[in-house]
């Protein structure tokens, strides 16, 4: 028996969402192109693509459903059944996962009563665990419809959760300010973003990420002892090694060792390398028969 034809939106909701398609339409030398941005705008309207958007979306960009269904099916972005207003991703990639992600992801699906991929039965969040989002000088990290929650601990996500299904304010680390599913689905549309200080959010590499930055520079990464920063030269000194000064440390400071206590970055301080090994200096390798 041939499945029933996708139901077409209301007539008032179709003209609403018409209008906002053909805007973003509009923007793309090809109306195919705008696919992805029309899935957000239909997963704006109903929480999940459905097969109303699927074929609202393929009568507007002269597809067919399959190749919709194909797309929409193909990105993790866009869910295939209806969800909390609030996605909790844990990362349970490498570094979040031994840095504690494992640790946070089985203690919410305990505290929640639900699996990955499920929603409470308030209908408040939906958790699943999620692949890196570039973000490991922090881990582990929580994202909540895609604004980061770093350095979070078991108990940390817990309260999280619960100040989410109460209606509790509830603030990123950094980033925009927090919105509905919904409401960040029509902005990955393409519409502005009009929530009160979201245009002056910025976001920023994490401590660790430019520390490493700094040493390849040659300039400086926090010591030990008085916390000041130890700089690096990058004028090469005896055996290869850069040579060493130090702002305000005790000598003997090195770039490999591990940071103090209250360190801002999760981890420790980078270790040691080819570069700052005097017993194996780095440099080019000789070729054969020089």
């Amino acid at each position: 028996m041939p499945a029933l034809p996708a139901p077409d939106y209301p007539a008032d909701v179709r003209a609403r969402l018409e209008a906002d398609a053909k805007e973003v339409i509009a923007r793309y030398p090809g109306p195919r192109s705008a696919l992805l941005p029309l899935l957000h705008l239909v997963q704006a309207e109903d929480g999940h693509v459905t097969r109303t958007g699927i074929r609202f979306c393929a009568e507007l960009l002269d597809l067919t459903t399959a190749e919709v269904t194909a797309v929409s099916t193909f990105y993790s972005m866009y869910r295939r059944k209806a969800g909390g207003d609030y996605q909790v991703g844990v990362c349970t990639n490498t570094l979040c996962a031994v840095m504690g992600g494992d640790a946070i992801f089985e203690e919410l699906q305990e505290h929640l009563g639900v699996g990955n991929g499920q929603t409470t039965e308030d209908g408040a969040v939906t958790l699943e665990h999620i692949e890196c989002n570039a973000a490991c000088d922090f881990a582990p990290v929580v994202m909540v419809n895609w604004e980061f929650f770093d350095n979070q601990t078991p108990e940390s996500a817990r309260q999280l959760v619960d100040d989410l299904r109460a209606g509790r304010p509830v603030v990123p680390t950094r980033g925009a300010p927090l919105c509905t599913f919904k409401e960040t689905a029509r902005i990955l549309a393409g519409f502005p973003d009009e929530r009160p200080g979201a245009t002056a959010a910025t976001g920023s590499a994490g401590p660790a990420s430019l520390i490493g930055l700094r040493l390849a520079k040659g300039e400086a990464a926090p010591g030990r002892g008085t916390g000041a920063d130890h700089v690096v030269s990058p004028r090469a000194g005896e055996g290869g090694r850069p040579e060493e000064g130090t702002a305000g440390e005790p000598p003997g400071g090195h770039p490999g060792e591990q940071a103090p206590a209250g360190h801002p970055s999760s981890h420790d301080a980078p270790q040691e390398t080819s570069a700052s090994d005097a017993d194996h200096p780095a440099g080019p390798t000789a070729k054969e028969g020089e």
